[in-house]
């Protein structure tokens, strides 16, 4: 199939480019390299050594003998262009990877909070409306998250795969209506997933459009086997408080002898998937388009835990210790997840698990690399609102362990 990621310098666009590639895909990425923007703004890089794009395409070529074109351009800002590319390329399908995807970056400050709307809600909707103008048909699959459920409101309840039957009362009784799971958003960075939610349901039934959105879990692990083939590959590895995920900071916290920082109790139960997972999945999503004018949605997760079991599995692992921190979210401080991913599983995911990849990967990747480390980015800056403690109090505030 010929298909774009957009986005497909990042995180999670990268390994899933090479993947689809390696699986005989014909792969364009567009990007505007914002990513690598924000690491400059950050001062801050990458656990591991990331290249520039060209050489990274140029490897991929050599040890692969396949072409992986690249194409700059803004989604949100260059909307003629981007009609212009689709005309020209033809895809069968696109993968969403182009918005700012990190939660504590999004409450940052006031401008990143304008960012993320600017950035992740215009690119989507005018990819939308591109797709539309153009009358291609594509099936598009978008990587959202499960932080658009919300947590700690569903209680024991299995969250579904986007959609509830509720029974709505009527002078006559009661009617059954399908609804779109409510959402309960808890960050700038998940209401814009929240967003492009209703932006996905209005043009599929209005305009046909064919659309998959991936409700991904946390994201843990840095390679994949087609990265793994060349350093000059590999994938992103962030550890800092605004982009680095939760794991990924446990293993590279581990690795430098620095304590493993859970904020709060540690009771916030979260989903996970490995990186590997990422790409199989959305392969998955790209060949089992809807073929209705209903979006379909999947849970993109293998496994769910608690974040202080999480910590204690790595500090277990790799013999380090744990500090606790104020939490700087606005959030429950305990809650119970059961998330139900049926769909991939009976489209023929076979998940990577945290017990057969966690010591390979803080040995690999997070030990191979602690040299990079700079301790200083460490701790979370981001605060959920005014009068909460200050970085400055995150880095000095130890409570007792619970």
């Amino acid at each position: 199939m010929r298909v774009l990621v957009l986005g497909g310098d990042g995180f999670c666009g990268w390994p899933t480019s090479l993947y689809l590639s390696d699986r005989g895909h014909d792969i364009t990425i567009i990007d505007n390299l914002s990513r690598r923007k924000i690491d400059v703004e950050l001062e801050v890089d990458s656990l591991t050594p990331i290249r520039p794009i060209s050489e990274r395409i140029a490897v991929w070529r050599q040890v692969s003998g396949r072409d992986v074109g690249f194409i700059s351009l803004d989604l949100a800002t260059e909307y003629d262009r981007l009609v212009a590319v689709l005309e020209d390329i033809r895809p069968e399908a696109i993968v969403h990877f182009a918005e700012q995807r990190a939660a504590p970056y999004s409450m940052r400050s006031t401008h990143t909070k304008r960012y993320t709307v600017d950035n992740n809600v215009r690119a989507t909707h005018n990819l939308l409306t591109a797709l539309v103008q153009t009358g291609l048909d594509v099936s598009l699959v978008h990587l959202g998250t499960m932080g658009v459920y919300g947590y700690g409101w569903s209680g024991s309840a299995p969250i579904p795969e986007g959609y509830l039957t509720v029974k709505v009362p009527t002078p006559d009784g009661e009617l059954e209506r399908e609804i779109l799971h409510p959402a309960n958003p808890g960050s700038v960075y998940h209401m814009t997933k929240t967003l492009d939610q209703l932006m996905f349901a209005f043009y599929a039934k209005n305009d046909g459009l064919r659309i998959t959105d991936l409700h991904q879990g946390i994201v843990w692990g840095t390679q994949t086997d087609q990265t793994s083939r060349d350093e000059r590959l590999i994938n992103r590895f962030d550890y800092d408080g605004d982009y680095g995920t939760v794991l990924n900071r446990f293993l590279m916290q581990a690795a430098i002898g620095h304590p493993l920082t859970v904020h709060g109790t540690g009771g916030q139960t979260r989903a996970f998937i490995h990186i590997r997972d990422t790409a199989r999945c959305v392969e998955i999503a790209v060949t089992n388009p809807p073929e209705d004018d209903k979006v379909r949605v999947l849970n993109q997760m293998t496994e769910t835990h608690r974040l202080l079991d999480l910590a204690k599995m790595v500090a277990d692992a790799m013999g380090a210790e744990i500090a606790y921190l104020p939490n700087p979210r606005v959030e429950a401080e305990e809650n119970e997840l059961i998330v139900r991913n049926d769909q991939f599983l009976a489209l023929g995911l076979n998940p990577t698990t945290l017990s057969e990849g966690l010591l390979e990967e803080g040995r690999d990747v997070a030990a191979r690399y602690r040299h990079r480390a700079d301790p200083t980015k460490i701790i979370a800056r981001s605060v959920w609102r005014a009068g909460m403690e200050t970085a400055d109090d995150l880095m000095t505030e130890v409570p007792d362990q619970p």
